[in-house]
């Protein structure tokens, strides 16, 4: 479902998110600029620089695939504004409701391991990458986005520098040839089109890290409340949150019949430790079936089955809960200016005959 055409914008319906593993035609696209119009891989020159590293050092695709191990691993990626569609008063940007998430198998090295080899000075405490694509104005001063992540968030060792999702080469929307991978937070952390990272000895300060871009107020507002760009923080971790794939809103199910229902749940740098269900307006709630993840920063899988007690019209909602004991709300969480985080009991309607 397109949102957007300039830059292109689009996010898959939650039906069709029901694989385990995100395919690439169902893989959502996100843009702040506009993509490149070429490119050459076989040239392809990734830059580490940066005043908090020992020296700058560039790597061809090939010496990254020679030089490094490689490694595979699930990551979850969603859009900080994912649900931005349902907030009220509402937030200007992409109208995003459920399908700014997915979870494809990324292959390439450690982004710990190519910092390292780089060297990295003892006052580095942030990265930030810079991409290919432009500024939608068409200026070439101005960045479309350059965004990152702390220094010790960048070390963790499911963070990849990848040129493959699912054991193919990356989709050019998802940014083939390189891009930065960084599971568990915002995917305006993971660069596309990726040809240089800085190591900083600040808060990286590229394009669309000030306020109020993936920024929430440091504490609660009124909805509609103005908030100074100094009282806004930067997002890190992606909160709690569940999806049902199966089965599409608006079904329809035979009363005697159990009914299967099933979907994802995923928690930012933590792990999901329940997901449940209900049938009754959140009055009471089922516990569903949970699968470890595949590695840490990846989604879980979760299924169940529903006897629905009478015929009519009924919604299942799903709610998950993290390591720390945090759930999902029933209703929308705390307003913010730009509609991030929007974290609520996913709901689908189902029609029992």
């Amino acid at each position: 479902m397109v949102l957007n055409d300039r830059p292109i914008n689009a996010e898959t319906p939650a039906h069709l998110l029901d694989d385990k593993i995100t395919t690439a035609e169902n893989m959502f696209v996100r843009n702040n600029g506009i993509p490149p119009t070429s490119i050459d891989p076989a040239n392809w020159l990734l830059t580490i620089e940066g005043e908090s590293a020992k020296q700058s050092k560039q790597y061809t695709l090939a010496d990254l695939k020679q030089k490094f191990t490689h490694h595979s691993y699930q990551l979850t990626l969603e859009c900080g504004g994912n649900g931005r569609a349902e907030f009220s008063p509402g937030a200007k940007g992409n109208q995003w409701t459920t399908g700014a998430v997915a979870c494809p198998k990324w292959t390439g090295v450690r982004l710990a391991d190519v910092l390292k080899d780089v060297g990295i000075k003892d006052d580095a405490v942030y990265i930030g990458y810079y991409g290919k694509d432009t500024h939608i104005s068409g200026d070439p001063s101005k960045e479309a986005i350059s965004r990152g992540v702390p220094i010790n968030k960048a070390l963790e060792e499911e963070n990849l520098i990848a040129w493959a999702m699912n054991d193919a080469d990356i989709p050019f929307m998802n940014g083939h040839p390189l891009r930065l991978v960084i599971g568990g937070w915002p995917a305006s952390t993971s660069g596309k089109w990726l040809e240089r990272i800085v190591i900083r000895d600040q808060i990286h300060d590229g394009a669309k890290m000030a306020a109020p871009a993936y920024r929430v107020p440091c504490e609660p507002v009124a909805p509609g409340s103005k908030v100074a760009d100094e009282d806004m923080c930067i997002i890190h971790a992606m909160p709690i949150k569940s999806l049902i794939t199966y089965p599409k809103s608006g079904d329809s199910h035979k009363k005697d019949v159990q009914f299967p229902v099933r979907g994802h749940a995923w928690a930012g740098d933590k792990a999901v430790s329940k997901v449940e269900l209900s049938i009754d307006f959140g009055q009471t709630w089922l516990v569903a079936s949970l699968e470890k993840p595949v590695n840490r920063n990846a989604w879980q899988h979760w299924h169940s089955q529903i006897q629905f007690p009478s015929k009519g019209y009924f919604e299942v909602w799903a709610k998950a809960t993290d390591s720390d004991g945090v759930g999902q709300p029933m209703i929308l969480p705390g307003w913010n200016p730009k509609g991030y985080l929007n974290n609520a009991c996913h709901r689908v309607a189902v029609q029992v005959m």
